[in-house]
């Protein structure tokens, strides 16, 4: 396979092997302890020659309809093999350097995003079943990155951890007005309204995640402090005290970035604080992977810091904090994939062996951008004025240890 020998130059870690479709066998690689064993089966021609001329498409693709199959080592070896090889093979071979540049041409044109297309994305992830998210999300639902205060924390206590962080950002007093872009099932926006007696309107594109956050609101007693609307934040029109926003900006697309932190601006008050909580990527712009982008999260982009940074400056913001958060999403997504793999069955019985397939190439491979490639969280702090926050940075760890994880938990 040519496939094989182009990346052979690229694997200087543990050993692939891969058996065509006549039964050939080809190994590449180094077999060293630190590094995996994998022996993977092409069960036709058409896939062979899939791998070759798109194999960032072709192999999630392959996999989820099992033409694709691992005989020896397991997913999560083949990917980190994979994964750890990808920039290498970028630098080296014709291939790589063709996709980088296609993807780099064409990424303004497929993150177009204006309100009509940006709901169709959205429900193309997240209003799969309710179900579905119960089965690997902790018990509040939050489907963004935790923060691990320690290796032995809980999926539970990390999510938790990370609410009382963004909060303690946020400056909260009793009686603002607080708003929380792309608020999912409401689990951040009820601990906000409960933790700091605040008003607060959460918006979401998502007809799954809001009728699940109104009834949280209502059986939280929260109803008439939280208000959940299933609308586009270029739609809102009301100036708030505080914005938050977790895990949203990746849907924005890099064309509607001026859009985004201009709405911002005209939302947030003078003296206002905002917090963006944000996958990026350490390195410089890129594109989205493609099947990433088919088949998970349509429209989907993970920015790097300078495009965040030339945009909020266009538009006078300052930025008051930066946060960098590196393996606290690698732990996060660990623990989703266990408890994927811990409800497999049922998830299959919700939807079928083939879905099952995506969403292991899914959570398994995003663990691993983490891990071995440049992936990672930006949280950064945002106003309209620079004495808008404290000069030093100890207002955020004195909030923390004045709200117990009790009070994160009561808000589920």
């Amino acid at each position: 396979m040519l496939l094989a020998r182009l990346l052979d130059k690229c694997v200087s870690a543990g050993q692939l092997t891969f058996v065509d479709a006549a039964g050939a066998r080809q190994t590449i690689g180094h077999r060293r302890r630190d590094g995996p064993d994998v022996t993977v089966r092409i069960h036709d021609r058409a896939g062979q020659r899939r791998l070759l001329f798109n194999p960032k498409l072709a192999f999630g693709e392959l996999y989820m309809d099992g033409r694709l199959t691992i005989e020896q080592g397991s997913l999560y070896d083949l990917l980190d093999l994979l994964c750890s090889a990808v920039s290498e093979f970028e630098e080296k071979t014709w291939i790589g350097r063709t996709g980088i540049a296609w993807g780099r041409v064409t990424r303004r044109l497929r993150q177009y995003n204006p309100v009509s297309k940006a709901r169709r994305n959205v429900a193309h992830h997240y209003d799969l079943s309710g179900r579905l998210y119960d089965l690997f999300l902790d018990e509040d639902k939050q489907y963004s990155c935790a923060y691990f205060n320690s290796d032995s924390d809980s999926l539970e206590e990390a999510q938790n951890n990370k609410k009382r962080h963004i909060a303690a950002k946020l400056l909260l007093e009793p009686g603002q007005k607080i708003l929380d872009i792309g608020c999912g099932w409401g689990g951040l926006a009820l601990y906000l309204a409960r933790e700091a007696e605040a008003e607060v309107t959460g918006l979401t594109l998502s007809a799954e995640q809001h009728g699940v956050a109104e009834k949280r609101a209502g059986k939280a007693g929260l109803a008439r402090k939280v208000r959940f609307r299933l609308q586009d934040y270029r739609e809102e029109r009301e100036t708030y005290d505080r914005i938050v926003s977790v895990g949203m900006f990746e849907h924005v697309g890099v064309t509607h970035y001026r859009e985004f932190f201009g709405k911002l601006r005209s939302m947030l008050k003078e003296d206002g604080v905002a917090l963006l909580h944000t996958i990026g990527r350490a390195g410089p712009p890129g594109s989205t992977n493609p099947w990433l982008a088919k088949y998970i999260f349509p429209g989907g982009y993970t920015p790097a810091l300078s495009e965040i940074m030339s945009v909020v400056e266009k538009e006078g913001l300052w930025v008051t904090d930066i946060e960098v958060l590196r393996l606290h999403y690698a732990s996060t997504l660990r623990e989703w994939r266990l408890r994927f793999e811990a409800n497999r069955d049922e998830i299959r019985d919700l939807y079928d062996e083939r879905f099952c397939r995506m969403w292991e190439f899914y959570l398994t491979g995003c663990e691993l951008s983490f891990r071995r490639m440049d992936q990672l969280v930006f949280q950064i702090q945002i106003a309209r004025r620079q004495d808008a926050v404290p000069l030093t940075r100890n207002y955020i760890e004195r909030w923390e240890e004045m709200h117990d994880d009790e009070a994160a938990s009561a808000a589920a």
